[in-house]
């Protein structure tokens, strides 16, 4: 029997971040809430026909490869400080390689 699609974006997520997919998520594991078994990192994946915030991506994006960039994405929330960074893991593994 095939995967479902979640369960098989969980893997490559998984896969990416050098991890294990939970096999038992949420309050039903053992081993982690997570998503994701990993060591350091507590990964939540979420599959959605869209996200509101990666409509914002797709049209930085175009903005971003008119000049030659990488897009990223810096969501901040008033009164919080810091900020969250959104950048595609494509674009992760390039920036992750000019560092090198």
């Amino acid at each position: 029997m095939a995967d479902k699609a979640w369960k098989r974006r969980e893997r490559e997520v998984a896969s990416y971040f050098n991890g294990v997919r939970t096999s038992l998520s949420g309050i039903n594991s053992k081993v982690t809430r997570a998503d994701v078994i990993h060591e350091e990192l507590f990964v939540e994946c979420k599959l959605r026909a869209k996200h509101s915030v990666v409509s914002l991506w797709d049209d930085t994006a175009k903005l971003a490869k008119d000049e030659g960039k990488t897009p990223v994405i810096a969501l901040c929330e008033k009164n919080r400080p810091g900020f969250w960074v959104m950048v595609h893991s494509s674009d992760l593994e390039k920036i992750k390689k000019d560092k090198n």
